[in-house]
């Protein structure tokens, strides 16, 4: 599940990197009128009825026999008439993409999709484009040797702020960690994950949403507003969230 959490968020950070109008990059802006569709999102095949590739991504109709579904992934290297199987993916309703002009009434946003064709396979995480920071993975993982980072002054721990967020919702908290997960342009902001050896497991990994950039391994100063059990919808809920930071790498 965590999984194919990250991989949902990753497919929706690149394709929101990737919309915007001419002349600048498909990756600089994006129209923010769609929304998620809680009720949508399981997996389908079909046949591939049209393709349009923009800037390091590509809409994919598909034909069920049904009705005609659109897709939308980071690479896709099918042709028309392939048989294409998408999987469970991010579902987006009224999708304005700039770059096309065009409104789609529904897009599943998803890592990749299989078939005659596609190199990809749907068991992968898709590549960032390049240009972007890379996502990390979580130091329990393995991946970040986090330690026992010093407490910034005058701020708080990772699991100081977890355990006092009642009293510190809707406040601003200073800390320092280290950054060992990132992912790029999510509802126009960048989210990054915070640790600093404080805490145990569902007090010690601390989100944290910002317009500023960091690099997994990066330790960070960070200054947000602290808020509790924000849910986005789509099984995106967090019970602790650190929202419009302000980041300092050190």
């Amino acid at each position: 599940m965590k999984k194919h959490l990250i991989l949902l968020l990753t497919t929706l950070a690149l394709f929101i990197g990737c919309q915007d109008k001419a002349p600048k990059t498909e990756k600089q802006a994006v129209q923010e009128k769609s929304v998620v569709d809680e009720s949508a999102g399981g997996g389908f095949s079909g046949t591939v009825a049209e393709t349009i590739k923009v800037e390091r991504y590509t809409y994919v109709q598909v034909d069920t026999g049904k009705e005609k579904i659109w897709a939308a992934t980071p690479e896709f290297h099918g042709q028309v008439g392939d048989t294409v199987v998408v999987p469970e993916g991010l579902v987006m309703k009224n999708f304005h993409s700039n770059t096309l002009e065009r409104d789609f009434e529904l897009v599943h946003f998803v890592g990749a999709i299989s078939g005659a064709g596609n190199i990809q396979e749907m068991s992968q995480t898709p590549q960032m484009p390049s240009g972007h920071p890379p996502m990390g993975v979580s130091s329990s993982e393995g991946q970040i040797d986090v330690g026992k980072v010093q407490r910034a002054e005058d701020g708080k721990t990772v699991a100081e702020i977890f355990a006092g967020k009642e009293d510190l919702a809707g406040k601003q908290v200073l800390v320092r960690g280290k950054v060992v997960k990132f992912l790029p342009q999510i509802m126009g902001k960048n989210w990054l994950h915070l640790q600093d050896g404080s805490g145990s497991e569902g007090t010690n990994d601390l989100t944290v949403t910002t317009t500023g950039l960091a690099e997994v391994g990066d330790l960070v100063l960070v200054n947000g507003t602290v808020s509790v059990n924000r849910d986005f919808g789509y099984g995106y809920s967090y019970e602790v969230l650190l929202e419009d930071a302000e980041i300092t790498v050190e």
